[in-house]
C-alpha cells in the first residue's frame, strides 16, 4: 500500500471529525480563488469530432416516465446526428427509488429494459434512498446483474461508477471503497493517454458545484484532487443545472446533473427551499468526448424539450486553459439590470394568497433571487424577505411572481416596494423602488 493510499485510509476513517473538515474547508476556499480570467467563455470547436456520447441523469424517485422520456428523447436527438450518430451509454446516478424496496428496483429496471436498446450500455449506481433498505446490494445485483461499484470501457474511454456502501447513517464511503475508487482512477489514467476519465457517483464532491456545500461529500475531494483528467458527474442535491455553478473546475472537473423528480435550492445559504415551479423536474446531461481530452456537455430540459446550456472543455489535460473555474465564471457574470418599463402589481390567487408580480431582471448568468421590502403608506414594513425566482422553469414567462401569504396586504391600499436582484455569483442590481395598489 502506497503512502497516498495509507493517508486516504486514515482520512477516510477520520472524515467525520472536525479536524478533517478543518483541512478541507480552507482548501475549498483556495480552489475558488485559483485559475486565470479569460477574455471569453469557450465555444465548441468546429472540428470537434466526438468519439463517445453518453447521457447522465439522477434522482428520479420512482418517476420512471421521466426516465423513459430521457432515453427516448436522446435517441431521437442523436440517431441521425451527422458528426456522430447514436448514444453509446446511459448512466443513472441513483435515487431511482424513494424507500429502497425491491419493487422500486424492479419497476425501474423494467423501464430501462423497455426503452434502452440492446446495443447501448446502461450503468446505474446506488443512491442514499436505495440504501434505506439493508438488502440494497442484494437487490441491486439481482436486478441489474453487475456490482454497484464497476468500471466500464466504452470506445476506449473509462467510466467508473461508484456507489460506496451502506453505513450507519444509510450511506457512506468506507476506507475500502475509497481505495477502490482511487485505484480505479489511477488504472484508468494509466491506459487512457490523454482521454478524460469519467467518474459517476451519487453525491457531489464537497464545496464544488451548486448544492455541494449542503449535499456534498468531502471524502471524494481526498480522492479526486490531483487527478486533473477526472470529470465527475453527480446528483443527490436536486439543485438545477440551469444555475451556472452546476459546473466547476478546481483541480478536476465537477458537473451536477440536476434531478428527474423535483428541484431543491437554497435561500440565504439555507438548503431545502422549494419555490413555485420546483415540481416536476426532468433534466438530463448529454456528454461527448474525444481522445485528445476535449469534452462537450449539453444540458437538456425534458419538460420543455429544450437545450439550455452548452459547455466545452478544449483539453482536460491543460489546467491552465480551464475556463470553468469559480473565479473565471464570476468574472464573466454581471450586475443584474431591470428594464426601464418594469412594473409591479399585487393580486390574490385562487387560494386567496397575495402574489407580487414584476418584470424579471437580467444579467450574464441567471438571477438567482430577489431581496424585497414592502412598506405601507406610513412607512411600516409589512414584508421583508428573499425570494428565489423560478429560473429553472423554461417558459416564456418574463415575470417574477412571489406568494406572500393571505394577510400581508390590505386590498385597496398603496404600498412601496424596494427590490434588489442577485445573480448566481452574488452580484446585486441597483435597488429598484416601485409603488402599487393591492
Amino acid at each position: 500500500m502506497s503512502f497516498t493510499e495509507i493517508m486516504q485510509w486514515v482520512l477516510g476513517v477520520l472524515i467525520g471529525l472536525p479536524t478533517v473538515i478543518g483541512l478541507i474547508l480552507p482548501f475549498g476556499g483556495y480552489q475558488r480563488l485559483t485559475g486565470k480570467i479569460t477574455e471569453t467563455m469557450p465555444v465548441t470547436a468546429e472540428d470537434f469530432q466526438p468519439e463517445v456520447r453518453f447521457v447522465v441523469f439522477s434522482d428520479s424517485h420512482n418517476q420512471n416516465h421521466h426516465v423513459a422520456d430521457a432515453i427516448d428523447t436522446a435517441y431521437e436527438l442523436f440517431d441521425n446526428d451527422e458528426k456522430y450518430p447514436g448514444v453509446d451509454a446511459f448512466f443513472g446516478l441513483g435515487d431511482f427509488s424513494s424507500v429502497g424496496q425491491e419493487g422500486d428496483f424492479v419497476r425501474y429496471v423494467d423501464t430501462l429494459r423497455e426503452h434502452v436498446r440492446e446495443e447501448t450500455k446502461c450503468i446505474n449506481i446506488l443512491g442514499n434512498h436505495e440504501m434505506k433498505d439493508d438488502n440494497n446490494r442484494e437487490y441491486f445485483i439481482r436486478n441489474f446483474g453487475y456490482d454497484p461499484n464497476t468500471v466500464t470501457e466504452i470506445n476506449g474511454f473509462s467510466f467508473i461508477a461508484f456507489s460506496g456502501v451502506r453505513g450507519a447513517t444509510e450511506w457512506t464511503f468506507t476506507p475500502s471503497s475509497l481505495l477502490w475508487l482511487s485505484r480505479s482512477i489511477r488504472e484508468a489514467e494509466a491506459k487512457s493517454d490523454t482521454k478524460p476519465v469519467f467518474v459517476l457517483q451519487h453525491p457531489h464532491a464537497w464545496g464544488t458545484v451548486y448544492g455541494s456545500t449542503f449535499w456534498g461529500n468531502p471524502q471524494l475531494n481526498l480522492v479526486f484532487n490531483k487527478h486533473n483528467r477526472v470529470v465527475s458527474f453527480s446528483g443527490h442535491s436536486h439543485f438545477p443545472m440551469n444555475d451556472p455553478r452546476s459546473i466547476i473546475q478546481t483541480s478536476y472537473t465537477c458537473v451536477g446533473v440536476g434531478a428527474m423528480a423535483t428541484f431543491e435550492l437554497d435561500k440565504n445559504f439555507i438548503p431545502g427551499q422549494h419555490p413555485d415551479g420546483y415540481d416536476p423536474a426532468a433534466q438530463m446531461c448529454i456528454v461527448e468526448a474525444d481522445s485528445d481530452g476535449s469534452v462537450r456537455i449539453l444540458e437538456y430540459d425534458l419538460l420543455s424539450d429544450t437545450f439550455f446550456n452548452e459547455y466545452y472543455i478544449d483539453n482536460v489535460n491543460d489546467t491552465s486553459s480551464w475556463a470553468y473555474t469559480y473565479r473565471n465564471r464570476r468574472a464573466h457574470d454581471s450586475k443584474p439590470v431591470f428594464s426601464e418599463d418594469t412594473f409591479v402589481r399585487a393580486y390574490r390567487n385562487e387560494a386567496g394568497e397575495w402574489v407580487i408580480s414584476f418584470n424579471e431582471a437580467h444579467c450574464d448568468t441567471i438571477v438567482h433571487d430577489y431581496k424585497i421590502r414592502i412598506t405601507d403608506s406610513k412607512g411600516k414594513t409589512v414584508v421583508s424577505d428573499t425570494f428565489v425566482d423560478d429560473y429553472f422553469v423554461i417558459d416564456d414567462d418574463d415575470t417574477a411572481d412571489f406568494r406572500i401569504g393571505t394577510d400581508a396586504l390590505e386590498e385597496g391600499q398603496t404600498y412601496t416596494m424596494t427590490v434588489t436582484a442577485v445573480s448566481a455569483y452574488g452580484y446585486r442590481s441597483d435597488c429598484l423602488t416601485l409603488s402599487f395598489t393591492a
